[in-house]
């Protein structure tokens, strides 16, 4: 058994255009399931509206806002890409989880359970070496950790992978699609059942440096720290990155990550911005007593190139890698001018993705990260 996989984008302004093209491009009738990602300054009544009269309200499509699109081509922004799979022995279940900021640790088992037994009614066997999960979230819900935690542990040892949800570098709100509408303050998750081999991953072109931070002061509810080594967030960061607080912007952020190291892995934890009270947002969990280091980059060619690799040597080439991508590494594409050479790498393995404010990878939420599912040939 094969699966058919389309892809397409469009730069056209027009939501009702974008849609067309996109529509002409990834329309299959017997799509499982289609993923979108737009940019957010497309108006999105008029967009959802033309997903509607394309697709149909009840078409098994999901898509959220970013900070920037993945298409066939590689990079673009203010963009609309999408991507569609069809195909004997797909199977697709979709739950959407609202009123985010208020999550509960029972809704979160509700929706995996629900998911588990929506597959398992269309006839499928459903275990970790046959389905994985796919989460769009809203990436401003600060909830992604207990959600993703919550999903994963309930969901009988199958892999997860996905995004939240992003607004360009505005953090004002994001969206998401499903049932035909955007929705806010909430998340979506496809568990879906694969005929075809597939690989959950991640990677990050950082490594933990030699000099510790303690977080001595924080509001982990607001992903804010305000003292670390004892001193004010702000002016201990800077000093340790050697900056002035007034040269902190986002690339530096991108380009001076901390990392905690948690089992041997190393996992980035970026910061957001700098507050008027010289603390910190970070765009991950933060808690007092967490021991940071200032990471160091490598080569983020050589290390993308090198995670596509190891899929490429398990499961062969990719047909399609839905894949997610931290804005932060978006930005820094641009400061390294390297941004081209990222595309292409995207195109040649066939990412379809977006720019997001956060990632998830199983059990964890973090930042600074490509976290995908590559899906190769049945």
């Amino acid at each position: 058994m094969s699966l058919t996989i389309k892809r397409a984008a469009s730069t056209a302004t027009d939501p009702a255009i974008a849609v067309a093209e996109i529509f002409d491009g990834v329309h299959q009738p017997d799509a499982a399931l289609t993923i979108f990602y737009c940019a957010p300054t497309y108006d999105r009544d008029a967009l959802a509206a033309a997903l509607v009269a394309r697709f149909g309200a009840d078409a098994p499509v999901i898509g959220c806002t970013s900070a920037g699109e993945i298409a066939p081509t590689g990079y673009l922004d203010g963009a609309l890409t999408a991507v569609s799979l069809a195909g004997p022995g797909l199977r697709v279940h979709v739950e959407r989880i609202d009123e985010l900021r208020g999550f509960e640790l029972e809704r979160g088992h509700a929706a995996a359970a629900n998911a588990l037994a929506g597959l398992r009614a269309a006839g499928v066997a459903v275990d970790a070496s046959s389905c994985f999960a796919f989460l769009l979230t809203d990436g401003l819900s600060l909830q992604e950790e207990a959600l993703v935690s919550t999903l994963y542990h309930s969901l009988e040892g199958i892999q997860l992978c996905g995004g939240s949800a992003a607004d360009g570098v505005t953090f004002g709100a994001t969206y998401l699609y499903q049932g035909g509408a955007f929705h806010t303050d909430c998340a979506v998750l496809a568990l879906v059942r694969s005929p075809a081999p597939f690989r959950v991953f991640k990677t990050e072109h950082f490594v933990p440096g030699s000099e510790k931070m303690v977080v001595t002061g924080a509001d982990p509810a607001r992903r804010v720290v305000h003292e670390i080594n004892g001193e004010p967030a702000v002016a201990e960061y800077a000093r340790m990155v050697g900056v002035d607080v007034s040269e902190l912007t986002p690339l530096v952020f991108a380009t001076h990550p901390v990392v905690v190291t948690l089992g041997g892995t190393c996992f980035v934890r970026s910061i957001q911005k700098v507050n008027d009270d010289g603390s910190l947002s970070f765009f991950c969990a933060i808690d007092e007593g967490i021991v940071l280091t200032v990471a160091r980059g490598v080569d983020m060619s050589r290390n993308l190139e090198d995670a596509f690799a190891r899929v490429a040597r398990e499961i062969g080439s990719p047909e399609v890698v839905l894949g997610c991508d931290c804005i932060l590494r978006y930005l820094e594409t641009s400061e390294k001018q390297c941004r081209d050479r990222i595309s292409a790498i995207m195109a040649a393995n066939n990412v379809v993705g977006f720019a997001t404010y956060g990632e998830q990878y199983n059990a964890m939420h973090v930042n600074q990260t490509f976290t995908g599912v590559a899906i190769g040939r049945a």
